[in-house]
């Protein structure tokens, strides 16, 4: 967030990773996981790491969340690797080399589940977003990836094995627990999301300010909320669960990482940090069973 602003165009890397590794069902094992029948709609099924030093990466994540890895290849002929916590698949680690510029393009990167990923990238287009990578079919179902009118990155996915369900996502150490975005304008924002991945947008009060609940089926699968920096550029933030945050973030930074927001009374009620790992990416540190 304090990182200066991105270049729009870096989403193609993580679907590039998503349409070489994460999308291939050759070898993988998905016993210790459950699909639904139907698209868990605006529900975050996969979580992308794009990252200069994928090497740097594994070992800042397996020391902190205890992950495992398995090694493939992405379709750019990248190195990709798939980890896991506790046997679920959670996310992918894509190395990419910082583009000519000298801007970093390290981030995480969220992909939602939608019913018709070609609608949903029309949609987003006539909102003012753009589609970094066009629809297209995989191994495992169709993909694009868009950003919205703050150039904030997500993808879109229609899996065709069933979206992994809240029985195999519950939370847990290591695991992703939850989404936001710090947006400039949050009601854009809000409407964006709710055309573009049919998630219904609900203010809530709380303290720092209104708080948007973006909710499936009941279920409340993200947040927006205001920007807190005026030169912090909008992108989604992946919070991951952990026992302890302050204990998280101090191991965090031992091994590498960045301390930005330590747990406080008046972050959250001190059940969140918020930091970097070794290669710049932003992450929340988020206590288990606290709120989102």
């Amino acid at each position: 967030m304090g990182q200066g602003r991105y270049v729009a165009r870096i989403g193609w890397v993580g679907a590039l990773a998503l349409l070489g590794a994460c999308a291939s069902s050759g070898g993988r094992d998905y016993s210790g996981m459950s699909f639904s029948d139907t698209p868990l709609e605006g529900k975050v099924i996969w979580n992308d790491l794009v990252t200069e030093d994928g090497a740097a990466a594994r070992r800042f994540y397996g020391s902190l969340f205890g992950w495992t890895y398995e090694q493939t290849v992405s379709a750019g002929g990248r190195p990709y690797s798939l980890a896991r916590a506790g046997g679920i698949y959670v996310a992918g680690i894509v190395e990419a080399p910082r583009p000519a510029g000298g801007l970093s393009i390290t981030r995480w990167v969220p992909y939602f589940s939608v019913a018709d990923v070609d609608a949903s990238v029309a949609r987003a287009s006539a909102l003012g977003g753009r589609a970094e990578i066009a629809p297209r079919n995989v191994p495992l179902g169709r993909i694009a990836v868009v950003t919205d009118t703050e150039q904030a990155v997500i993808g879109l996915v229609r899996s065709r094995i069933g979206d992994p369900d809240d029985a195999t996502t519950r939370a847990a150490p290591g695991r992703v627990v939850w989404h936001e975005l710090p947006s400039n304008d949050p009601s854009q924002a809000a409407n964006f999301m709710r055309e573009v991945t049919a998630l219904v947008p609900r203010d809530i009060a709380r303290r720092g300010g209104t708080y948007t609940m973006l909710a499936s089926g009941g279920i409340e699968r993200a947040g927006i909320l205001k920007n807190p920096g005026a030169n912090w550029q909008p992108q989604w933030l992946t919070h991951f669960g952990v026992e302890d945050p302050a204990a998280a973030a101090q191991r965090a930074v031992q091994l590498g990482g960045k301390l930005l927001l330590a747990p406080s009374p008046e972050l959250r009620e001190g059940t969140v940090a918020v930091i970097t790992d070794p290669g710049g990416a932003i992450l929340v540190l988020h206590k288990l069973g606290a709120p989102t």
